[in-house]
């Protein structure tokens, strides 16, 4: 997994997640009531409130937050009218980074996200300006101990998925846009609920970071993705495994 997810893996080896449960918590959610008012109240007929139900469960949210977040959304009591924005820009390092928020003011969180790229010494680009390097895909990931390797790439490759990479820890299948719906059900039905199902910015390419770069880097994607109306944050970098180590010390 490139980019983001290995901002992730520093990150929850530094502790941070506990310290930003609460900040998790509100995206979730904001998540949990979106789904719910956008589709279906019954996540088995409504693939993202599923998803970001297991989000909920694997952040440890109380069962009694997560329902009232879907009844609110669900039954029109939240009259807040949240919009899916996507920034993007070149963070420290020329990393070309996509910004995916959900926003109940439009002019405040472009405000709050061109100033947190200004002041790391990058630039918040238009629509578009970095997405190019990227290919929209969708992810779906599974415990290792959901099933072998061989036998979730037999599985992945039968349900028409693209690519499957496994290691001690988890099992990441991807595959086209338009094949996600099918990909993820038909792998629901062997293994049962994924772990995270969703569309996601994967770069084509990346670039290596390291030194003051890298931090600076991190520190940027932690500002950001420290908004409430940021969902989550994905970037073209690429650490060696000495800056790492450095990182994660």
């Amino acid at each position: 997994m490139a980019g983001h997810s290995q901002f992730k893996n520093i990150m929850y080896r530094k502790g941070a997640q506990d310290a930003k449960r609460a900040k998790i918590f509100t995206k979730i959610i904001r998540e949990l009531t979106v789904a719910a008012k956008t589709g279906l109240s019954d996540p088995n007929a409504n693939p993202r409130l599923r998803a970001a139900m297991i989000a909920a469960r694997d952040a440890n949210m109380p069962k009694d937050t997560m329902e009232r977040a879907i009844k609110r959304g669900a039954g029109g009591d939240d009259s807040t009218a949240y919009e899916e924005v996507r920034y993007e820009g070149y963070g420290p390092g020329g990393i070309a980074l996509i910004v995916e928020a959900l926003t109940d003011n439009r002019n405040r969180t472009a405000s709050e996200i061109r100033s947190a790229f200004s002041k790391a010494g990058g630039n918040l680009g238009e629509t578009n300006s970095v997405s190019f390097m990227f290919e929209r895909k969708g992810v779906i990931v599974y415990p290792a101990k959901a099933g072998s390797a061989d036998a979730v790439f037999e599985a992945a490759l039968e349900a028409g998925a693209d690519n499957v990479e496994s290691d001690a820890e988890a099992h990441q299948i991807t595959c086209a846009t338009e094949d996600f719906s099918a990909v993820r059900d038909a792998l629901e039905a062997k293994f049962g609920p994924a772990r995270e199902a969703k569309l996601q910015w994967l770069p084509l390419n990346t670039v290596p970071v390291d030194g003051d770069a890298a931090d600076s880097l991190l520190k940027l994607i932690d500002v950001l993705e420290d908004n409430d109306d940021v969902q989550v944050v994905f970037g073209n970098f690429e650490f060696s495994d000495e800056t790492l180590a450095k990182l994660s010390a």
